[in-house]
């Protein structure tokens, strides 16, 4: 092999480890809801997709997910929890809590009402 391809191969090699971090660990973290008076509280961007995109909270506790709309796509004006059988409209610009208590543990996703924005809630026991 020449020296061009070396550096290729390297490159490639060093790689490898950044693309496994960004697709499938740093995906894998999520944020945890912060308790603020009664309630686990997470402030959510909404813009392009949503950040952070999954959420860690606690079962059986009081859980208000604060929806930062900051987009004009018609995709993201609605927010749909369908296991917890809530949805919120986010109009743009503005802050919209969305409230409910967790009660099973587990994954539940969240979307948009196309599906192409899409997170996930994760509910711990406590």
């Amino acid at each position: 092999m020449t020296w061009d391809q070396w550096l290729v191969t390297a490159v490639g090699l060093g790689l490898i480890p950044l693309i496994v971090w960004f697709f499938w660990i740093k995906r894998a973290a999520g944020s945890y809801a912060t308790t603020t008076g009664t309630h686990q509280e997470v402030l959510i961007i909404v813009k392009g997709g949503y950040t952070p995109d999954t959420i860690i909270v606690t079962k059986g506790a009081p859980v208000r997910l604060n929806f930062q709309r900051e987009e004009t796509s018609t995709c993201s004006d609605t927010v749909m929890f369908p296991d917890f059988s809530k949805s919120a409209q986010l109009p743009e610009g503005k802050t919209v809590a969305v409230e409910f208590v967790p009660d099973n543990v587990g994954e539940f996703e969240f979307t948009c009402q196309m599906g192409m924005l899409r997170g996930r809630l994760i509910v711990e026991d406590a």
